[in-house]
Parts: C-alpha cells; sequence; structure tokens
C-alpha cells in the first residue's frame, strides 16, 4: 500500500515537474527564436538605404526624407571618415519646438544651416552617440539595444567594411517573425486576453485634444519623449493618430511658422501615407493583436473600451518586451 502510495506521489509529482517545463518552455518560445537569429537574417533581400553627409542642408535631408518615405537616416562625417548618427524626425520637432517661439532665430534661417551645425547645437543638450550592431549579432540582442537606448532605428553595420547594410526596427522584428516563425509551435499564452496579460501601456496614457494646436502636440512629443498621440475630441473619444513622422509634413509644406494650427486642421493636412487609427479591445486576445498590428503594418494600437474612449497604448515596444525580454528575466526597460 506504501510503495503505490509513494508511486503515485511519484508520478504526480513528475507530471507538475513536466508542466512546469511546458510551461517555461512556452513562455520562452519567441526569446528562443530570436536568439537563434542574427540580425543579418532579418535584412530583407530589396530594401532602401539613403545616407546623408553632415555637409548637406537641413532642408534638402528633409525633402529627401519626404520623397523617400522614410523616417531616418545615417549620418557620415566625410571629415571623420566614419558614421556619426542618425537624422531623424525627432530632430526636426526638437528644433522647431525650441526656436518656433524664440524671438532670436527665424524659422526659414534654420533649414539653410548644414546637418553639421545643427548637431553642434542640439548636442549642447544631449550627449548622444550612435547605438549601432554587428549584423552577426542576434536579434535578442538587437531587441534589447532597441528597447535599453529607447531608439527606433538600429543601423546593422559591417565591423569589417564600416558599412551600413541596414536599418533594423522592432516593425522589421516582427515582420521577420510573422514570415519565419510560423515554423515555431503557437505557444499558449497568446490566446488569453491582452488585459488579462497586462501587455501595453495603461496608465497616464499621452493624448491631445483636437482642438489644441500642433505647437501644443510637439511639447508632448519633446516632454513624454512618445512617438505618436491619440487625437481626441471633448469626450475623450480617439478621432486620429498623430505620429511623430506626421511632423515631417511641416518640413514639405514649410508651415513651420504656423504651429498654432489645431490639431484637427493638422491631421486634415497630411499628405504622406497615414497610418489611421487602427485600435484594439481589452477583451482581445493577444494573437488577435499581434496579427492585426503585422498586417496594417502600424507601430502601434490604440486600446479603446466599447464607446470609443482611449484607455491605453500597445506598441511594438510593449510586445517585444513582454514576449521577448520579459521570459528572459530582463525587466521592463519601458519606464
Amino acid at each position: 500500500m506504501w510503495r503505490m502510495f509513494h508511486s503515485l506521489c511519484c508520478r504526480c509529482h513528475s507530471q507538475k515537474r513536466r508542466r512546469r517545463c511546458i510551461n517555461k518552455a512556452d513562455a520562452t518560445v519567441y526569446m528562443n527564436f530570436m536568439k537563434s537569429h542574427r540580425c543579418y537574417d532579418a535584412i530583407p533581400t530589396s530594401c532602401k538605404l539613403v545616407i546623408f553627409d553632415t555637409t548637406l542642408q537641413v532642408k534638402k535631408a528633409f525633402f529627401a526624407l519626404v520623397a523617400n518615405g522614410l523616417r531616418a537616416a545615417p549620418l557620415w562625417d566625410s571629415k571623420l571618415q566614419r558614421f556619426v548618427g542618425m537624422l531623424t524626425i525627432t530632430d526636426f520637432i526638437n528644433i522647431l519646438h525650441r526656436y518656433y517661439r524664440s524671438p532670436m532665430v527665424q524659422m526659414y534661417e534654420l533649414e539653410s544651416h548644414k546637418i553639421e551645425t545643427w548637431r553642434d547645437v542640439y548636442l549642447e543638450y544631449s550627449n548622444r552617440v550612435l547605438i549601432s550592431i554587428s549584423p552577426e549579432a542576434s536579434l535578442f540582442d538587437a531587441i534589447y539595444s532597441l528597447l535599453r537606448y529607447k531608439i527606433h532605428r538600429l543601423p546593422v553595420i559591417d565591423p569589417e567594411s564600416g558599412n551600413v547594410l541596414h536599418i533594423l526596427t522592432h516593425k522589421r522584428i516582427f515582420k521577420f517573425l510573422h514570415i519565419f516563425g510560423k515554423k515555431v509551435p503557437k505557444p499558449a499564452f497568446i490566446q488569453r486576453q491582452i488585459q488579462e496579460l497586462g501587455i501595453g501601456t495603461f496608465r497616464n496614457i499621452a493624448t491631445v485634444q483636437q482642438t489644441a494646436s500642433l505647437y501644443d502636440a510637439l511639447s508632448i512629443f519633446v516632454e513624454r519623449r512618445v512617438s505618436a498621440l491619440p487625437v481626441v475630441d471633448e469626450r475623450g473619444k480617439v478621432v486620429a493618430l498623430y505620429s511623430r513622422f506626421d511632423v515631417i509634413n511641416v518640413a514639405a509644406q514649410k508651415t513651420y511658422n504656423n504651429l498654432d494650427m489645431t490639431m484637427q486642421e493638422a491631421v486634415r493636412r497630411r499628405t504622406c501615407y497615414v497610418e489611421g487609427v487602427m485600435k484594439c479591445y481589452p477583451d482581445e486576445t493577444l494573437e488577435t493583436i499581434l496579427d492585426r498590428i503585422v498586417e496594417a503594418e502600424v507601430h502601434r494600437l490604440v486600446l479603446v473600451d466599447r464607446a470609443n474612449v482611449v484607455k491605453g497604448i500597445v506598441s511594438l515596444s510593449d510586445l517585444l518586451q513582454a514576449m521577448v525580454l520579459t521570459p528572459a528575466g530582463i525587466d521592463t526597460l519601458l519606464s
């Protein structure tokens, strides 16, 4: 009798241990996938890469970004003979915000500056260095760098030639996972609701009223360091989504002397590709949200209730943190 009881206990203990192993393996599926693939694997066979010399005029640089539909470009310093940074929409936003109400500087004067002049002025307030990664590094390392340094563009640089091979982004990594991760068994947790998993930002959400000015939106971009703002009406219902990239229209249309326009007008003036308001609900599963965000090729979903009131944001950074870094024991890098 004792022998049978001991056997059942051992069997029960073995089953519990097996379940724990399965659950742990289930949680680390995406982490292991990213660790087993290199950054080189995620580089598309055909892609567009624009590089700016730091002696280029700022105006020409931003027009080139608009013409090519790009959000950033690596900067080459011909004197130093190396890449020294990235020109991004964030640079443009910071300059607009800093000088728009300055009595000493006329906005039209800024566009005649060279990139190197612009950087010299801005670097007084920001000790930036170029964060890059080797093509042989794992995608896990790339995700860690993107989230740790709170950047959205990670240049993949060949250590031998020093050439930039690609600009790796959150979106590209998700695209790679969507295409090649189908052979990976789907973990059970992707069938759970997003509110249950707690993935996303749900408190102190940065939004902007549609009656607020574009300058107000730039202030939020600078102070809160967010990449997009849900535009809401007086009841808190989302009516549009205005991203950092949308600010490039200000450069394209030369409307940087009219930053007092309402957000309603700023949204209407957009001529570039507009993501629109891609939404999700708290009771939807993680799998549903992953499919939607990849198929729509957007950077985030606005979490709303059934009345269309903003309740949170689910971004690619939130998803990568929860699916890849947290299972590796790396606490959130998003705070």
